[in-house]
């Protein structure tokens, strides 16, 4: 089994050319990669050409002649059916291939992902993100790799064109289980402060003086310091990271909690009230728009009061 580094100008087949996927692809042109982007949409496989990649319409074309294949797609099922679907590219993939699943995913289903890719001679690495788009587009994205130490290294020259900070979290499964427990902190800290500026508001404190507060003192989190001014107290609602995400990682992490057989109270309630936002607010809803969510639920109770 191959276990040099992939340097460049190795290709990297990048399949998902969203709103994260893309600039990540940018970043590994510019490091020097090769790299064939899939995406059904024809404006994301123009783009990917207008930055120096070769864009198809479809993953197998993409991975042809790939040291390393690169999932950013909606969910682990997404992944699953490009890797082993029907039209999955796993079976036409030589031994060796790497596969690092970078989109946000099930933990539980990851592994099992990886025990059907082993018999293809194809190692699984999960190695989700955080950062949001802004961080994509620098190249400052934090990475939690998951998968055999071996296969981590062979991956690190591609993660390091992407990202700034790269942990290797353990077993496969692990990146993935890292990441919904750090978007569940996050998504906690949000609404604290959203709840705080709410109160706070409705005392007559001044919106801009809650936030310098908490962020002098001990209620100073990531939301506090990067979200509420901009994108909250602005209502801009543009931070480019969905709600309906957010809410999917939220239950991946109070389902692994579950599965665990841990009976860890908030992390449930989390999660049920992400999901009531996802179902009241707009399909494309920002996340940051969680405020607008709960300030009508507390209206609502006012006017049936």
């Amino acid at each position: 089994m191959v276990t040099a580094p992939i340097v460049p100008p190795a290709t990297i087949a990048m399949i998902g050319l969203g709103q994260m996927g893309m600039p990540m692809a940018k970043q590994l042109i510019e490091a020097g990669f090769v790299v064939h982007g899939a995406d059904p949409a024809p404006a994301a496989r123009s783009a990917l050409a207008a930055a120096g990649g070769k864009a198809f319409p479809a993953a197998v074309e993409a991975a042809a002649g790939a040291a390393a294949i690169i999932t950013m797609l909606p969910n682990g099922r997404v992944v699953r059916e490009v890797l082993l679907g029907s039209e999955g590219i796993g079976g036409a993939l030589p031994a060796g291939t790497l596969v690092i699943d970078m989109s946000s995913s099930a933990p539980t289903d990851t592994t099992s992902l990886a025990a059907e890719l082993a018999p293809l001679g194809l190692p699984l690495i999960d190695a989700p993100v955080s950062g949001g788009v802004k961080r994509a587009v620098d190249g400052t994205l934090s990475i939690m790799a998951g998968g055999a130490q071996a296969e981590v290294e062979r991956a690190r020259p591609i993660l390091a064109a992407m990202g700034k900070s790269i942990f290797a979290t353990g077993p496969v499964g692990s990146g993935h289980a890292m990441k919904a427990l750090n978007n569940y902190v996050s998504a906690a800290g949000l609404i604290a402060a959203c709840e705080a500026l709410l109160v706070g508001r409705s005392f007559g404190l001044a919106p801009e003086v809650i936030v310098d507060v908490l962020n002098a003192s001990t209620g100073r989190n990531n939301s506090t310091e990067v979200k509420m001014k901009p994108f909250v107290i602005s209502e801009a609602f543009n931070s480019g990271f969905s709600l309906a995400l957010m809410a999917k990682d939220l239950r991946i992490a109070a389902d692994l909690a579950g599965h665990l057989g841990l009976g860890i109270p908030q992390i449930a309630t989390v999660a049920d009230i992400w999901e009531k936002a996802k179902g009241a607010l707009k399909a494309d809803a920002d996340h940051t728009e969680i405020y607008r969510f709960l300030a009508d639920i507390d209206a609502n109770r006012s006017s049936a009061a």
